[in-house]
């Protein structure tokens, strides 16, 4: 019956297989190069093949210390998981973010469960509602941190990533051919009137208000069944639908920013670590993407 693995050779061996060196691998965890393959003898006698071949450059994974090399990763990365974890002081306290609706059921919904299980002493408040209503809400203390969308570069705050809002038809319809356009649009939206209304007059389209909802899922419906051509954010173009381009004559409508606000009055260890994991969240779309 074989030994079972020391993570200790498993931290040993990653390293060896970055490093692609003994010696460098020694100056890297401190230890000496007789040490570190002493190390690595251990293990390969524990798994009783060898894992290292020497080569022009250095030393280089086995074809078995190549299969070896992604469970290693795992097994390091869980136990180094669960120590950050252990380790962490417990936080406590309620906690209040405003999320707009695209982000709801999309990048957050993970960032948010990871941190009631990290810290169920925290007592998460969300409240999904429109930038505007947010960004009162973040100003009357009501909230401790907001997403939001800035569309005109004013907003202060954290830019977490550039998401532009663009026209959005059925993949199954051809409104946008239509004369005048039947568009689908938030109720008395003054962003509409500012930016969707002013794209289309910049291109010199006749538009008519086929649709009007107030939410983000009802323009969403209205686009998924042919019933008007809307506006939505990039990372959130449902299923069925796609983004129509400028060479169709539908140019972005906006470059805008997604912007965390923070509460101006106080803040807290908790808040903190709530921000840190919204950041996290929206890491993926931090690149801007081309317009």
């Amino acid at each position: 019956m074989r030994q079972p693995i020391e993570s200790d050779l498993l931290r040993t061996f990653l390293v060896v297989v970055e490093t692609s060196n003994f010696s460098a691998a020694a100056q890297a965890i401190g230890r000496t190069q007789s040490a570190v393959s002493a190390q690595i003898k251990k293990l390969e006698e524990t798994i009783g093949e060898t894992l290292f071949e020497r080569g022009a450059r250095g030393v280089i994974p086995t074809r078995l210390g190549l299969q070896l090399l992604p469970y290693a990763r795992r097994v390091i990365d869980l136990l180094d998981e669960a120590a950050a974890t252990i380790r962490t002081k417990p936080l406590n306290g309620p906690v209040r973010i405003g999320i707009p609706e695209e982000y709801s059921q999309t990048v957050l919904p993970a960032a948010l469960a990871a941190f009631a299980v990290r810290h169920p002493a925290v007592e998460v408040t969300v409240s999904c509602d429109y930038t505007a209503r947010n960004l009162a809400a973040l100003d009357r203390d009501e909230l401790d941190l907001a997403v939001v969308f800035d569309w005109s570069n004013q907003a202060a705050g954290e830019i977490l990533c550039i998401d532009p809002t663009v026209w959005v038809t059925s993949q199954v319809h051809r409104l946008h051919d239509l004369e005048p356009l039947p568009i689908a649009v938030y109720r008395n939206s003054t962003w509409a009137r500012d930016f969707a209304f002013r794209s289309l007059e910049l291109q010199g389209r006749k538009y008519r208000v086929a649709f009007v909802a107030d939410t983000s899922s009802g323009l969403k419906n209205a686009a998924s069944a042919g019933l008007a051509v809307t506006t939505l954010s990039r990372s959130n173009i449902p299923s069925g639908c796609r983004e129509l381009t400028a060479e169709e004559g539908f140019p972005p409508v906006d470059a805008s920013r997604v912007v965390l606000r923070r509460n101006p009055y106080h803040s807290s260890e908790a808040v903190r670590e709530l921000a840190d994991m919204v950041r996290d969240a929206f890491q993926p779309m931090a690149v801007p993407p081309m317009l």
